[in-house]
């Protein structure tokens, strides 16, 4: 997979391995997010970086071409050289620091000595979360984390300017960190001031673009399976990524438990699509409502199923078709009685002549 391919890939992977929070409905987020394998053999270099203001890609780099490379036409079209080269600066820079990151994890799980020894390598990988995001009301929020091999590994806390370890392994890695106070006032800085400053930045050069709503296209299927009825409610075609899709059983929301959904995905065109399903008592489908919140939509939308023109036109036929040979045998049935009938009174009128 080429690296113009892979960017999707590895945001779904990052979204997975390093669990972020959602982002509420009129904040803005920038995040770049780092991935890199110890070993090639995953198809990865050893540093690749993706930077997205709300959900969209707007810049990629990686160790070998060293160079960050635009993924929006909105940044090409409004970036000075001088701050363009800022980025890659700062691009350049997480390479340096992540390989070192690296290294150190590695070492703390002894995993670099194996290839130090000349064994046969093992392939680790290394996933990198951080940004801030930007509320309605101007206060930020900023996150670091990392993640091992797809497992949370450490988050910086920025309250506290210490790291939280998510499994025993990474108690050696978060007490080496800690050492470092310069580090995390440097990791302070870049949360609570650069990352929020840049932001603004990349809005402003994305107006148009970035703050456009493109509300939900929403449709309920139906069908049956083992004798249980499943309601599919999609939620299609829609942007930004922020939307609350559920069920309501006779106007009251059914409890998120009781469905299974799908994580927001995106399409490809910068839309992203999700649904939500839930199993029904047959016959009961019409006390289901599908209620859609986003941005886009002035007030919230609900749909129902309801059976297709076809099934209907299905089912208007055959019950015409049922009555027209019930009335045909019918029919027939009453002629039959009518000759018995006509037959019998006929004989009985009969009279033999008389001779003389």
């Amino acid at each position: 997979m080429g690296p113009r391919g892979r960017p999707a890939l590895l945001f779904l992977i990052l979204l997975r391995t390093v669990a972020t929070q959602g982002r509420p409905p009129r904040s803005h987020s920038l995040r770049y997010l780092f991935m890199g394998a110890s070993e090639p053999d995953l198809g990865l270099p050893l540093f690749e970086a993706l930077g997205y203001v709300d959900d969209q890609l707007f810049v990629a780099y990686n160790h070998e071409s060293r160079r960050a490379e635009s993924r929006a036409q909105w940044v090409l079209g409004g970036a000075t050289n001088q701050l363009w080269l800022q980025l890659s600066q700062s691009l350049k820079g997480w390479d340096h620091m992540f390989i070192v990151d690296f290294w150190t994890i590695m070492d703390n799980h002894n995993h670099s000595k194996v290839m130090k020894l000349g064994m046969l390598p093992e392939s680790h990988t290394l996933q990198v979360i951080l940004g801030c995001e930007v509320q309605e009301d101007n206060s930020t929020r900023g996150f670091w984390k990392y993640g091992y091999d797809g497992q949370d590994h450490l988050e910086f806390c920025l309250e506290t300017l210490d790291w939280r370890a998510a499994e025993s392994k990474a108690m050696t890695t978060k007490l080496e960190w800690e050492v470092n106070k310069i580090r995390a006032k440097k990791n302070k800085a870049y949360l609570e001031r650069d990352c929020p400053e840049q932001l603004q930045w990349l809005l402003e050069l994305g107006r148009g673009v970035l703050d456009r709503q493109v509300p939900p296209l929403v449709k309920v299927t139906h069908h049956v399976a083992s004798a249980v009825s499943f309601l599919r409610c999609q939620a299609l075609n829609f942007y930004p990524r922020n939307i609350t899709v559920r069920w309501l059983k006779d106007r009251q929301p059914v409890d998120a438990k009781d469905a299974e959904s799908e994580d927001v995905l995106p399409n490809g065109d910068g839309t992203y699509q999700t649904w939500v399903a839930l199993a029904v008592t047959p016959g009961e489908e019409q006390r289901y409502t599908c209620q859609v919140e986003h941005p886009g939509l002035d007030q919230p939308l609900t749909a129902t199923w309801e059976p297709s023109l076809s099934n209907t036109l299905a089912i208007g036929v055959i019950s015409v078709i049922a009555v027209c040979v019930i009335i045909f045998f019918t029919g027939i049935l009453f002629r039959i009685l009518r000759r018995r009938q006509a037959s019998r009174g006929a004989t009985g009128d009969y009279v033999l002549a008389e001779c003389e």
